[in-house]
């Protein structure tokens, strides 16, 4: 599932194509993707994008009549063609643009979403934290969302409710860097504890954007795909492999029902 780099990376890679352009049509080929797709959408034809931006894992395409959420799912890819260029099975949204370029919206799973907003607000956006890369998501916020909570820290810096956009992967990885056993309890963190963690997921997260930063030429391309980026993990997905700071093998274990990475030695509890 893309995480929140890479729909920040989305996000970079088409705004330049798309603001201040104006939408000729909409074309939707199935009337459903994880939710029925709102009739209200067409009413963004004739409208200039005014920008493109991002709330947690959801893309905003902003005009002055409302705004497109538009949410990558589990498979789901954006990228810029030239209208011309004929769609493939499982491209479900056109957005064409009045220049004769087209967003188009990839899903084979089909288990992304394009909503509707007059106002910026939604179901789907409420009761969201901070966004991880904004001065909100502080030592001290987490602390205090964290205060006597039994759930381990893993499941609490996922929980979208206290901070959006800390998917598996670098959950797995900011533990990683604190040298925090990813089932230590979250009400069990120090302060010092929490500005250690809170620190290595914005460099983790900051990082993975700025790699993915370097395949934004593939948002033009016909057979491109969305910025995803060499990924340099220390631990994820490597169980068994030899932990790259202190040489003991890397173990796995399931929290939440997700695949969790972890070196014994580096982040005992």
């Amino acid at each position: 599932m893309p995480e929140l780099p890479e729909v920040e990376v989305s996000r970079m890679g088409i705004s330049p194509h798309l603001v201040g352009e104006k939408i000729a049509k909409l074309t939707f080929r199935t009337p459903k993707l994880r939710w029925d797709i709102p009739a209200e959408l067409k009413q963004m034809e004739g409208q200039v994008i005014r920008s493109v931006s991002r709330r947690a894992k959801y893309l905003m395409i902003e005009t002055d009549l409302g705004s497109a959420i538009v949410h990558l799912g589990m498979s789901g890819s954006l990228r810029v063609l030239d209208a011309e260029v004929a769609p493939s099975k499982h491209d479900h949204v056109d957005l064409k643009l009045e220049n004769g370029k087209v967003l188009r919206y990839n899903d084979p799973r089909r288990f992304g979403a394009w909503l509707w907003t007059e106002n910026g607000e939604h179901a789907a956006l409420s009761h969201m934290g901070p966004e991880p890369l904004t001065d909100a998501f502080n030592a001290d916020y987490m602390l205090e969302k964290a205060a006597n909570k039994r759930v381990t820290v893993k499941q609490f810096i996922m929980d979208n409710k206290v901070v959006v956009g800390v998917g598996n992967i670098y959950a797995s990885e900011s533990l990683f860097s604190a040298k925090l056993h990813p089932s230590k309890a979250a009400g069990q963190l120090t302060q010092e504890q929490w500005q250690k963690l809170v620190q290595e997921i914005k460099q983790v997260l900051a990082t993975a954007i700025k790699q993915g930063g370097t395949t934004l030429k593939d948002f033009s391309q016909a057979d491109g795909k969305p910025g995803y980026f060499a990924q340099e993990l220390q631990v994820y997905g490597r169980a068994g492999d030899a932990c790259l700071s202190c040489g003991n093998e890397i173990d796995e274990l399931k929290i939440g029902q997700r695949n969790t990475f972890f070196c014994p030695h580096c982040q005992h509890k």
